[in-house]
């Protein structure tokens, strides 16, 4: 028996390594080699640092949005629902593994039986207590993972874990990018607000000396109905203005999941860089390889990788192991004595003969979830190609655009401060200046509206390239095998 069993046991060791699993080959041929070059896209200095592999607290100028951003971390509920996650997962995880080790128990018993000492049972007969005592440590229906069904379910459940830490990441650097366009926007409608407040004042300095003038019958009532309108429309600017401001500091509190305080939030659009300005160097697509988004979906492929071979292990026997190891005697003082120790070994197997194509189903299933991942993986990747593509796109002309706006809203309040003292010298008509102030208030609009352009430009192109998490690890880092989870909460 004996003998039976250690054979058993060494066949196990043989077997172990055997894996039913497809060989994981992570798909290619999704995306170019490289990223787009040539036309509106920027030449890139091959000086600059990878963008991917600067923290926010470099890459944001910005004190006060350092401060929220570190504010939302803290207390997003979005991050927080991320983060709760991985813990499931984590746990989820190390519930699974625990599976490919044995379920160690210990049991210990006392039996008292009342026996007559007699078989005849008679009026002579006279009865003795029995007392027997047991303590055993064993394994019940341990499965010899042979087929690496065991193993690898495990397997899948740590890909899980990866994808959902990964997701945390995601999610992490998603949050950043929100906040600060969020703290960006606001911080150009308080530009244009302030703008257009300006622009009010100088309307109705322009009112007044039309009215004043149709009063002393120089002026015609054309030209006050013509001012009025142009003051009016400012005055309704700013109502809008301040309406949106309002709104933009109610999105930027849920983001950061509590009120920011007043003196963390923007009041303009100062001329001063918010964000570092700096472009990838000559970077090849597979930078989008390291994204959280693209490495959480490569995770749940290998995950479904290693659902395909529990599957394919379903179609072999099932070997599981009983044994225990004990000490039994008549007294409590005779346990662990040399004679009382007791053992038992219990191999056996079991192999489904009709199952009504239950199994053969369920690795059809695993198949096309596979088949699923692998699409869901490929498409991962073209978004973050086009997202980066189109960010590159953008920035190789917004320098053209911020130049060519500034001449134009510097030329535009040149001419409209010319023109009203061409009106005031009775050189020029109302109307002419009129034109040239509202030409003037346009261009500075558009001023404003393309700096924010140019600053959203560089944060979503920093997040696109996967940037915001060199200073932010997580834990489980290790990806070329198991992870220690012994710590985990």
């Amino acid at each position: 028996m004996k003998k039976s069993i250690l054979i058993l046991l060494a066949g196990t060791t043989l077997l172990a390594g055997c894996n039913l699993a497809p060989k994981y080959e992570r798909p290619a041929g999704a995306v170019p080699v490289a990223l787009p070059q040539g036309g509106v896209y920027p030449a890139a200095p091959t000086d600059a640092q990878d963008v991917s592999r600067i923290g926010w607290r470099d890459f944001f100028l910005d004190d006060r949005l350092r401060q929220v951003i570190e504010t939302g971390i803290a207390n997003n509920r979005d991050l927080r629902i991320a983060a709760a996650n991985v813990q499931q997962a984590r746990a989820q995880y190390r519930v699974q593994r625990a599976d490919r080790l044995p379920t160690v128990n210990a049991t210990g018993t006392a039996t008292y039986t009342n026996n007559l000492a007699s078989m005849g049972g008679g009026a002579g007969s006279s009865s003795s207590d029995i007392e027997v005592y047991q303590a055993t440590v064993g394994l019940s229906a341990f499965e010899l993972d042979l087929f690496g069904r065991v193993r690898n379910l495990s397997r899948a459940a740590q890909e899980q874990y990866f994808a959902s830490e990964e997701a945390q990441r995601s999610a992490r650097i998603s949050l950043i990018a929100e906040i600060a366009n969020a703290w960006l926007t606001m911080a150009s409608d308080s530009e244009q607000l302030r703008l257009s407040r300006e622009t009010a004042k100088a309307f109705e300095e322009t009112l007044r000396l039309t009215r004043e003038q149709f009063r002393v019958g120089v002026g015609s009532e054309l030209e006050v109905r013509q001012a009025e309108t142009s003051y009016q429309g400012a005055v309704n600017d700013i109502a809008a203005l301040e309406t949106s401001v309002a709104r933009d500091q109610n999105a930027l509190n849920l983001l950061v999941g509590t009120t920011v305080p007043a003196e963390q939030l923007p009041n303009a659009f100062g001329k001063e860089p918010t964000t570092r300005d700096a472009l990838p160097g000559d970077v090849s697509s597979e930078v989008l390889l390291r994204r959280p988004d693209v490495l959480q979906a490569e995770h749940l492929l290998i995950a479904e990788n290693a659902n395909i071979g529990a599957a394919r292990a379903a179609f072999f026997p099932t070997i599981s192991l009983t044994g225990t190891l004990g000490t039994l005697s008549t007294a409590l003082s005779g346990l662990f004595k040399d004679g009382s120790y007791t053992y038992t070994g219990s191999p056996g197997a079991s192999l489904p003969l009709f199952d009504f194509g239950r199994r053969s189903g369920n690795l059809e299933y695993a198949r096309a979830s596979q088949k699923v991942a692998v699409a869901t993986y490929e498409k991962a990747v073209q978004t973050a190609f086009r997202e980066v593509s189109d960010a590159l796109a953008q920035r190789g002309r917004i320098g053209d655009q911020i130049r060519a706006q500034t001449t134009r809203a510097e030329a535009a309040g040149v001419a409209a401060r010319l023109s009203d003292a061409r009106f005031r010298s009775g050189v020029d008509s109302f109307l002419v200046t009129l034109d040239a102030q509202r030409t003037a208030y346009g261009a500075e609009q558009a001023l404003v509206t393309t700096r924010l352009t140019q600053a959203s430009n560089l944060v979503e192109l920093y997040r696109s390239l996967g940037g915001g998490l060199a200073d932010e690890p997580l834990h489980g880092e290790a990806r070329n095998g198991e992870i220690d989870t012994s710590g985990a909460p």
